[in-house]
């Protein structure tokens, strides 16, 4: 499984849900069967066939808040 930085997950406001269960340490198989029962561990949202996950809500369930990820090693400012 690949790792995901805290910079990938702030590129855009959603990601896919795969992105979310690598962030998490969970597996396609048990990502989706906990998408479909609205079981997985922060929000998801459904749009047609497709999941997405708000990055703002995987972060908070990461336990990272704005301050954190401004002190990040991945994080570049501009």
């Amino acid at each position: 499984m690949t790792s995901v930085t805290i910079a990938q997950l702030r590129a855009t406001p959603t990601v896919d849900l795969m992105t979310a269960a690598r962030a998490l340490g969970v597996g396609r198989t048990k990502a989706y069967d906990l998408a479909r029962r609205q079981q997985f561990p922060c929000r998801v949202l459904r749009i047609g066939d497709t999941y997405r996950v708000p990055t703002a809500s995987l972060l908070e369930l990461l336990g990272l808040t704005p301050d954190e990820l401004d002190r990040s090693p991945d994080h570049k400012r501009g």
